[in-house]
Formats: structure tokens, C-alpha cells, sequence
């Protein structure tokens, strides 16, 4: 298992460690969108290693997804949990950050980031700062690798386990136990997506287009629930459909389905109540977009579900 030691801005700690109640989920951001971070697998954890003249590490999360998306889209998805109070702190940020590094930026454009998604979070005082790995180079622009199993990685990833658990819940993400008792190695598991991050991994899972309309504009895209999270208490991809935002509603109040073998099916009652529904009706019947993963695809369980309890007829 790896972790990865990430250079992190120190106000975006500073803030999000000043958040009440604290935030579990959040965007690891970066400037530019040159690369694909392929560092860690879901579920490895990504330590904090603040930059000079601080030098420490300051908390950690757990890889969840990796996406490019819009600075105003990452905002509303994310808001606050960005490591700002406010939009316009969050975009001036990294307007500093893309000029430092060279990046073309129109000041009015709606720039595009990588981001870089984190659950079950952790955030250190600064007396539990965790030294950094006696390996590490000052000049380290990204951040670096390390085996969890021995050496500098093993020391810095039980240092953050003691601290994490005497601050929070045992962590759904990462079977901590065995490893942390000397009874074997670390053991990486799928992450308990939140909200934030369903959303964003539902938009990729679709290639970002509506299952339906092949609608691609992103700020008209919602990720749905099949079964309601209240019900279900999960944020799992198969649960879930990328819709253009009018479909999310008609489908959250039954007016329209999804059938267990992926034909789009429209309620009668649209015609009845409202004497429209003329766009929604030339759809009925079609098959769905579905993502390339079989696993993200929308659990047939679940849409029998929506359609017996949910859907209108």
C-alpha cells in the first residue's frame, strides 16, 4: 500500500482545520490540469506536508476520485470545503498559483483544475504536527511516493493513524487495526464517497453526459440517487444516474423511470396533470448511456425499486 506526501498550501489547512464540524470531504486542488494524477488508488491515504518555513505534516485524508473540472464548477460542488470561506479567495488563489507556474489564465475565464478528492479527512494542531519523512528534498515541487510497509513511510502513516484516532471515529476507508497492531500490512479499501465526491465521480462515470439527452453541459448535470441516501445510507456509483437537471426532478417525484434493462420509461401523468411532456414522450422507450465500468452501472435491484415504489405509471 502507498501513501503519497503532497506540498499543501498552508491556508488551505488553516482553514479547513478551522471548520465546525469539520469537513470529511474535501478538494485537494491543483492549478493546472497538465496531468493525471495517478499517484495513489482509492483508498490510499494523502498526507498534508506543509510548505516552508512550516516543513511538517499536518493531517491526511484518503483518496476517493480524481477529476478536471471548472473552477465555478468545483466551487459549487465543493464550496467551502475548497479551503476558503468565499468563491472569489478560491479563484484568486489559484489565479497566484497558475501565474507563478507560467499558466495562460484570462483573468475573467472560467479556468479548469485538477482536483484532487479526499474523504475522512484529518486535521492536526500544530503541537501533533508529524515530521516529515528524513527523505524528503526541499526541492520537492508536487510531493512524493512512499511505501507504507517500512521505513519513512511506515513511521509517518502510523504517527497519522495514533493521532487520527484520538481525534475522530474509527475510519471507514482503511482497515487500520491489523497493520496498526503489527498483525500485517495495510490494506486499502473502495472509500466511502460523500456527497461532494458521488457527484463528481457520477459526472466521470458518464464521460459527463446526461444518461438520457446526451446533454453535456455541466452546470445542467445532476448526479441522482435511485434509492434515496436516506434509505440506503450510501453514496455507491451504482446507486446512482447522471441526469440533465429537469430529469432529475421527474424522476425524483416518479414521473419518470429507468427500467432494470436500461430503457428510459415516461409516466402517463405527465399528460394527464400537466397536458405536456411532448419532449419527454419522444425519449420514452430509449436505452440509457451507461458508463464503460460494469460496476458503476445502475444496480438492477435498485431500479426495480424505483420503479415499483417510486414511479408513477
Amino acid at each position: 500500500m502507498r501513501g503519497y506526501v503532497a506540498n499543501t498550501d498552508f491556508d488551505w489547512y488553516t482553514f479547513l482545520r478551522s471548520v465546525d464540524p469539520p469537513a470529511d470531504e474535501v478538494n485537494f486542488w491543483k492549478p493546472g490540469t497538465d496531468s493525471v494524477f495517478r499517484a495513489l488508488s482509492p483508498g490510499e491515504p494523502l498526507f498534508f506536508k506543509l510548505k516552508a518555513p512550516h516543513n511538517a505534516i499536518g493531517g491526511f485524508g484518503y483518496f476517493a476520485h480524481y477529476s478536471k473540472l471548472p473552477v465555478s464548477i468545483a466551487w459549487d460542488v465543493y464550496g467551502v470545503a475548497n479551503g476558503a470561506a468565499a468563491f472569489e479567495e478560491v479563484r484568486s488563489r489559484l489565479l497566484r498559483f497558475r501565474q507563478r507556474f507560467s499558466m495562460a489564465t484570462d483573468i475573467r475565464e472560467d479556468f479548469w483544475i485538477g482536483c484532487i478528492l479526499l474523504t475522512d479527512t484529518v486535521f492536526f494542531d500544530r503541537a501533533d504536527w508529524v515530521r516529515v519523512p528524513a527523505d524528503w528534498a526541499a526541492n520537492i515541487v508536487g510531493g512524493k511516493s512512499y511505501d507504507l510497509t517500512h521505513g519513512e513511510g511506515q513511521r509517518v502513516w502510523l504517527e497519522c493513524l495514533a493521532l487520527a484516532a484520538a481525534v475522530r471515529r474509527p475510519s471507514d476507508v482503511v482497515a487500520e487495526e491489523p497493520f496498526a497492531t503489527g498483525y500485517g500490512d495495510p490494506v486499502a479499501v473502495r472509500p466511502r464517497l460523500g456527497q461532494r465526491s458521488f457527484r463528481v465521480a457520477i459526472l466521470d462515470a458518464y464521460s459527463r453526459r446526461c444518461a438520457i439527452t446526451n446533454e453535456k453541459t455541466l452546470p445542467a448535470l445532476e448526479a441522482a440517487h435511485i434509492r434515496d441516501f436516506s434509505s440506503v445510507q450510501s453514496h455507491q456509483l451504482s446507486n446512482g444516474i447522471l441526469f440533465r437537471a429537469d430529469i432529475h426532478k421527474l424522476f425524483d417525484m416518479g414521473y419518470v423511470t429507468v427500467t432494470p434493462n436500461y430503457r428510459f420509461a415516461v409516466s402517463g401523468r405527465i399528460r394527464q396533470e400537466f397536458e405536456n411532456g411532448r419532449d419527454y414522450y419522444r425519449l420514452d422507450g430509449s436505452e440509457i448511456r451507461l458508463p464503460d465500468i460494469p460496476r458503476h452501472r445502475p444496480s438492477t435491484e435498485a431500479l426495480t425499486w424505483h420503479n415499483s415504489e417510486r414511479f408513477r405509471g
